[in-house]
């Protein structure tokens, strides 16, 4: 990299820190976009992979990548103006995209397209469109988790997202037990696997789709343990207390093993077990 990229990159920086500094406060403040601060390095690591092919690549930037991240520089100004994060994430990912293909050129940003790509986990879901969702999953899960514990005799019973208890408490399904968050977060994990274990399409595309029932599972095994909790011992320390914290924790990382057995199994069920890999090496 010639003294004037470094210094055009670094110029670059410097205009997007405003940008920046509201990004990191929305991943701060909102716990399914929490995943954001890790999205870049995960996008940079990844990035490094492709160094022995890059050094073999010409760099050939094409006339009109300059006007290109021209536009994105436009498109951040009112942005910015706005203080919006999802505009902001969205012409963040294609500054830099852009910047690959005004300084090095096609064949750079084609090569380094998964890590480019994988820059979209970092933007902030716009509310508009989480609202609703967060809205459907907490009836979902509630009305799910209810059903399971009435199965098994359990005298639980639902009015919209307020479940009452036996004895006459309360416990509200607050949007922290959605699973709006796993399913969010996982889904970048989901792809990340995908991508380096498996080289198959379709079980790429396996992985990535088992992150939904895998979401969905952990979290209402989370809520129906903290209903249980709640009646053993009370709606305040299930919902509010240490449990209750560390129940989202586990939750995670219950959904992070679960994709990494999934992946393993799908590849192992695709080669058609140890004898197939075998032969294939």
């Amino acid at each position: 990299m010639t003294g004037r990229e470094r210094s055009f990159l670094l110029l670059l920086v410097l205009v997007w820190v405003p940008g920046l500094r509201i990004l990191g406060e929305t991943w701060s403040r909102v716990e399914h976009a929490s995943h954001g601060f890790l999205v870049p390095l995960v996008a940079a690591w990844a990035a490094t992979g492709h160094r022995a092919t890059l050094a073999r690549l010409p760099s050939a930037p094409p006339a009109w990548g300059p006007w290109l991240l021209a536009g994105c520089l436009l498109a951040y100004l009112p942005a910015l103006t706005l203080r919006d994060p999802t505009w902001l994430g969205v012409v963040a990912a294609a500054t830099v995209t852009s910047a690959v293909l005004a300084l090095r050129g096609v064949d750079w940003a084609r090569t380094l397209r998964f890590p480019l790509a994988y820059l979209a986990f970092a933007v902030p879901l716009p509310p508009g469109w989480v609202t609703p969702l967060i809205v459907e999953l907490q009836l979902l899960v509630s009305s799910v988790g209810v059903r399971l514990l009435q199965a098994l005799g359990v005298a639980v019973h639902r009015e919209g997202n307020v479940l009452w208890l036996p004895g006459g408490d309360s416990l509200f399904v607050a949007e922290a037990c959605s699973g709006i968050t796993s399913l969010v977060t996982l889904m970048p994990i989901g792809v990340f696997i995908a991508y380096f274990v498996d080289h198959v399409a379709w079980r790429r595309a396996f992985i990535v789709m088992s992150v939904l029932p895998i979401a969905l599972a952990t979290n209402l095994l989370r809520v129906v343990l903290t209903i249980v909790l709640a009646i053993e011992v009370g709606p305040a320390f299930a919902a509010e207390g240490p449990p209750h914290e560390w129940a989202g924790v586990g939750t995670y990382l219950i959904g992070c093993a679960g994709l990494i057995m999934v992946s393993l199994l799908i590849k192992r069920v695709g080669s058609g077990g140890p004898t197939s890999d075998s032969k294939a090496g």
